[in-house]
């Protein structure tokens, strides 16, 4: 039995929560948070559950052998931190850490005081996800050309972080987990046209990574949108996949499409023939992502078994989110390297957010 305590139950806690509850395997003990009309809100559903103020308390319970963090980025690390020091295993909220060096360092703690530590970057456990990479894996998908991604909305606005690192970080841990390639360089350009008692942090971006190998991924994230977009593009040789994560019917759409090269002798005809063949959509497995992240970090805690959301997942995450920053900050359009100097984080302070 994995008992779990909850730090964080403001818009996604509640859900850890919910879910968590679910797993024979697993108790829930304790949640804490801030605000204690959200506790207040956990102890109407979950009268067993414990409730405190204090992130304190859950960190050096001897009855939490398990800590799932569900507060802004800022917190991240230093929760995290004191959890693996006090021997917890630890589920922590994407992104991992607003740097690379503290996830690296989380990264290292876990490993000494041989941990589970798991970021919850909660896409790569849908059924659609799962399926393109079987895809891929298959050889079905062929070489992969071009990765084309857009997640947009209105709002949610958050004071802390910019859209990049809200939403980008869904994105670039879908991409890590589909494609075996190494980013070599990120350019980014955003802009910031909703401004409110100095707060001007990016609202919208577009951000490309470019791999050794000359493909290209690139990635839309707005909160400024009418409608909410979710859906990827993924290019291959033989076969192009649509992912469009809202369509609750074919999630995942298979196109042979193509284009192929004709040989010397036939160009007199023309340089490619295209390739139009059939569209079909494959069963995909519905069941709430969230359930299979949170029934996988009780297994992983039980058996020893590394995540596969691991730290050193989270940390490539977070160096394309710095990379990505560089270029904001640099006023875009160029390449810049994943190794340099870290980025302005993606939680900012006060005199930031002033504009001062």
């Amino acid at each position: 039995m994995v008992r779990i305590g909850v730090i964080g139950c403001g818009y996604w806690g509640p859900n850890l929560l919910r879910n968590f509850l679910k797993i024979p395997e697993c108790q829930v003990v304790i949640a804490a948070d801030l605000d204690p009309a959200r506790l207040e809100a956990v102890r109407r559903i979950y009268p067993a559950i414990t409730t405190t103020t204090s992130a304190e308390h859950v960190l050096e319970s001897d009855a939490v052998d398990a800590v799932v963090i569900a507060t802004p980025i800022s917190t991240h690390f230093a929760l995290a931190r004191d959890a693996l020091r006090r021997g917890k295993h630890v589920l922590v909220e994407k992104p991992i850490t607003a740097t690379s060096a503290e996830a690296e360092e989380l990264s290292r703690l876990a490993d000494e005081r041989r941990r589970t530590l798991m970021v919850d970057h909660t896409f790569i456990y849908t059924g659609a996800v799962r399926k393109i990479r079987e895809l891929i894996d298959a050889g079905e998908m062929g070489e992969i050309y071009y990765y084309d991604s857009v997640r947009v909305n209105l709002g949610l606005f958050q004071h802390d972080v910019n859209v990049l690192w809200d939403l980008a970080p869904h994105d670039f841990s879908i991409m890590t987990y589909l494609l075996d390639k190494e980013p070599v360089g990120v350019s980014a350009v955003g802009a910031s046209p909703v401004r409110w008692d100095g707060w001007k942090l990016e609202s919208l971006a577009y951000v490309t990574i470019r791999f050794s190998d000359e493909t290209l991924a690139h990635f839309h994230v707005n909160w400024l949108s009418p409608v909410k977009v979710r859906r990827t593009l993924i290019g291959g040789s033989r076969n192009i996949v649509i992912y469009d994560h809202l369509d609750p019917d074919n999630q995942i759409k298979i196109f042979d499409k193509g284009v192929k090269i004709l040989e010397e002798q036939q160009r007199y005809q023309a340089l490619v023939q295209y390739r139009v063949g059939d569209m079909r959509a494959p069963k995909i497995d519905q069941t709430e992502a969230l359930e299979v992240a949170c029934q996988h970090f009780v297994h992983c805690v039980l058996t020893g078994e590394r995540p596969l959301t691991d730290g050193r997942v989270g940390l490539r995450v977070v160096r394309l989110l710095e990379a990505a920053q560089r270029s904001l900050d640099g006023g875009g359009g160029q390449f810049t390297s994943l190794v340099g100097e870290p980025a302005r984080a993606g939680a900012v302070n006060a005199s930031e957010r002033k504009g001062s």
